[in-house]
């Protein structure tokens, strides 16, 4: 028996539809969706005929079936159908958001595409998000699609989930909470944003973002740019400008600094003048920000594909110091050769990026240690070190990968036999990351090809991990006979690398047996710290 209840479910999970007029209308409010037999005094006949009643209506299903049910509630919301052409192609716009958009019109909110993928669009660019904005609140977004969680503490927002791990992102139209104290009379007061959730209009939502180019929306159904801070301008003269003084705006949130310099390496987009001036005033602040907020941010410019760049304008606004202060130093003293082998590796990195490599943050954070050679003694592993732990200490960076980036580092000495070859590397989490880190040298210094195809030829096809670094087989905990692939050198047939992986497999067995009498979970990864979205 079909269950419309479950028809309507899978509808809100943006699942295909085999019969797109079998959905009902949701119940009346008040009503009740599954109405009861009446029992006890009399039931028996009013049983009887509210069984007639359901004979009747089963018998008239079908022809109900070939009609389109009516009412504002109806889940199968209408497809967009602009009047004239679309200012951005449809095919060009991810289907799936483009539900999540119709169905909030639908149940009488607004919604629109906002920011950076608006953005791309324009600029021919597939966006790598497809993110919502709508007059909704958060509970309301939740309570119209059942796929739906909320995120956030600082800033709300709701995530809908579809088939195969996509996610729709959808903000609720926000002001800035500045602007709701009234004007501030003091100099000194301070404007650091720490609270985000003071519901808005379209157009306060666009004035409270940090720069013209992502305030932008794009309304499907219309088919047009809605713009509400000369946007459209700054994009065409290919320009990063803060909405508003750009003095206000950095003191609100010294993390937009990081951002402009981002979208301005990405992009290949001049910083207007008065926003770079504020940026360099206003540098310093940056230590006030959530130390996972920077180590993110910094993230994301070493993965930006133009880190060559991005770490020039870090310098020149004086936010390299306070973001990564022992890398800071070390350029300051460094001679002209140190310096450009830095940069040769930053834009080995950026090489990566671009030819669709997916480097982990433990390779990110390698490639800015890379150009310290490493020493017999260990003297210049000893300034890697100090590097990491210092990420550890003042921006939050999980040990894990930390211990990760060392490890990586270590083995490419490994890899060109200046240290005694470990068994069974081509096995370990981190012999991925290693060998990342090996073409990026290998880019930088145009030596050591072949080395690095031998090493390609010893991967395992099986080694895949996120950006956090973790192995598929890590996370499994498992590690079959023939997940160990043989490394150069190595003679397969006298068996070595096949017992000494056994006895290690048997070694981490009776490990992981401790570690889960003592409450712990085996193979469990240090979950990271939650990072407040802007």
């Amino acid at each position: 028996m079909n269950d419309p209840h479950r028809s309507n479910a899978l509808h809100a999970e943006g699942a295909p539809q085999q019969d797109s007029d079998a959905a009902e209308a949701a119940p009346a409010a008040g009503a009740d969706p599954h109405p009861r037999r009446e029992q006890g005094r009399g039931g028996h006949q009013r049983g009887r005929a509210h069984g007639r009643r359901d004979e009747t209506h089963r018998g008239s299903r079908r022809d109900d079936e070939h009609r389109a049910p009516a009412g504002p509630f109806v889940l199968d919301a209408p497809p967009p159908s602009p009047s004239h052409p679309p200012e951005i192609p449809e095919e060009r716009l991810d289907a799936d958001a483009v539900r999540v958009i119709a169905r909030l019109r639908h149940v009488g909110h607004q919604a629109y595409f906002v920011g950076g993928c608006v953005r791309d669009l324009l600029l021919g660019k597939t966006p790598k998000d497809f993110d919502v904005a709508t007059s909704a609140h958060p509970g309301e977004v939740r309570a119209t699609f059942r796929n739906c969680r909320l995120i956030g503490r600082r800033f709300r927002l709701a995530h809908v989930y579809f088939r195969g791990g996509k996610v729709i992102e959808v903000a609720t139209f926000r002001k800035n909470p500045t602007d709701v104290a009234g004007d501030i009379a003091a100099d000194d007061a301070d404007l650091l944003i720490t609270r985000d959730n003071v519901f808005g209009t379209a157009e306060e939502d666009a004035r409270r973002r940090d720069f013209t180019v992502n305030g932008l929306f794009y309304d499907v159904f219309a088919g047009e740019v809605i713009d509400y801070v000369d946007g459209r301008a700054d994009l065409e003269a290919r320009r990063i400008a803060t909405i508003g003084d750009p003095e206000i705006r950095m003191q609100e949130d010294p993390v937009r600094a990081l951002r402009a310099i981002r979208f301005a390496s990405r992009l290949g987009f001049t910083i207007e003048p008065e926003t770079f001036a504020a940026m360099r005033r206003h540098g310093p602040e940056l230590a006030r920000c959530a130390p996972p907020r920077l180590l993110e941010e910094t993230f994301k410019i070493l993965r930006c594909g133009a880190s060559t760049r991005a770490f020039e304008l870090l310098r020149t606004s004086g936010a390299l110091p306070v973001l990564l202060p022992a890398l800071a130093t070390f350029y300051d003293r460094a001679p002209d050769d140190g310096r450009r082998r830095f940069l040769a590796h930053l834009q080995a990195l950026d090489a990566l990026v671009r030819d669709g490599g997916d480097p982990s943050e433990a390779v990110l954070l390698g490639a800015l240690l890379l150009h310290l050679p490493a020493g017999e003694t260990g003297g210049q592993s000893d300034e890697r070190d100090a590097f990491l732990a210092e990420l550890v200490a003042t921006a939050r960076l999980p040990r894990r990968i930390a211990e990760r980036t060392r490890l990586a580092l270590s083995s490419q000495r490994t890899f060109r036999g200046q240290r005694r070859r470990k068994r069974g590397i081509t096995s370990q989490a981190y012999f991925t990351d290693a060998l990342q880190l090996l073409e990026i040298t290998v880019a930088a210094t145009g030596e050591g090809t072949d080395l690095l195809e031998r090493w390609r030829a010893a991967e395992p096809p099986h080694h895949e991990r996120g950006h956090d670094g973790e192995d598929a087989v890590e996370r499994d905990g498992r590690r079959g006979p023939g997940a160990r692939a043989a490394e150069p050198g190595t003679d397969v047939a006298a068996g070595a690398p096949d017992s000494d992986g056994e006895g290690r497999r048997r070694r981490r067995h009776r490990g992981g047996r401790r570690r889960r009498r003592r409450g712990g979970s085996a193979g469990a990864a240090p979950c990271a710290p939650e990072t407040p979205h802007e």
